[in-house]
């Protein structure tokens, strides 16, 4: 997948982090934490820049963490205790048998479900869960604001989304899950934000990406110009919040 190489060092500075709640549920998953905890394993696919396995090696030995994308891999948040690899999802590397759990962050739509679902049958040890969690569009405290930035999402990008976005869009209800499905806590994903960050974030988006590669011309720019009147002061903080999913099954 080529659409963040360009914007690999963006994605990892202003992609928002996940709960610490959410680390906490997986954990709680995985088979063996009673028996062996010195063997707990979490495979973390298409991490991106890791920030999913930073939260999850706060709870598990070790960490696998893999990526597609070299570039993205290259911005992963460094641990002693996580070992990054360039890898598909679908062909990972690992052993039979030899994962506790295997966390999906923000990437399922990106993957070839039946292929991905094999490998994590075979990856994963009797009992073992696979969880996998989204956030879709952003949500501005302020309504005129919010306005402004869905605008800047569905007309001035939106033809550039590529179409596995539509996936995610749908908080993963349609996508196939073929596991026995277990219950999920409802966790928020929210962040406080100045202007700056926000269209940090923004330019972090494959579609501005693709954008900028067509016309010729950053999107981000116009729309920071356009809503630094209604924001006030950039450095003030607004709140913004993603509508959040989590999903997660055991092997039949």
């Amino acid at each position: 997948m080529s659409y963040f190489r360009d914007q690999a060092k963006l994605y990892a500075e202003y992609r928002p982090d996940y709960p610490a709640a959410l680390f906490s549920f997986i954990a709680s998953l995985a088979p063996r934490r009673q028996l062996a905890p010195q063997r707990q394993l979490a495979w973390d696919c298409a991490t991106g820049n890791g920030q999913a396995a930073v939260g999850l090696v706060e709870h598990f030995d070790r960490v696998i963490a893999t990526d597609l994308s070299a570039e993205q891999i290259s911005h992963a948040r460094p641990h002693p205790r996580i070992e990054y690899r360039v890898a598909a999802a679908e062909e990972s590397g690992l052993d039979n048998a030899s994962v506790d759990v295997v966390n999906v962050s923000q990437a399922l739509h990106w993957l070839n479900f039946d292929r991905f679902y094999r490998e994590v049958r075979r990856v994963l040890v009797p009992g073992g869960a696979l969880v996998v969690t989204g956030y879709v569009d952003p949500v501005l405290d302020d309504p005129e604001l919010n306005a402004m930035l869905h605008t800047y999402n569905k007309v001035t990008v939106g033809p550039c989304w590529p179409p596995e976005r539509k996936i995610i869009d749908d908080l993963y209800r349609n996508v196939p899950f073929p596991f026995d499905e277990l219950p999920t806590p409802q966790l928020t994903l929210e962040r406080d934000w100045s202007l700056a960050e926000l269209a940090g974030y923004l330019r972090s988006w494959s579609a501005t990406v693709r954008y900028t590669t067509q016309h010729g011309r950053d999107p981000v720019a116009e729309f920071e110009s356009a809503m630094r009147p209604k924001w006030g002061d950039p450095q003030q903080r607004r709140r913004v919040r993603w509508p959040f999913v989590i999903r997660a099954g055991r092997v039949k």
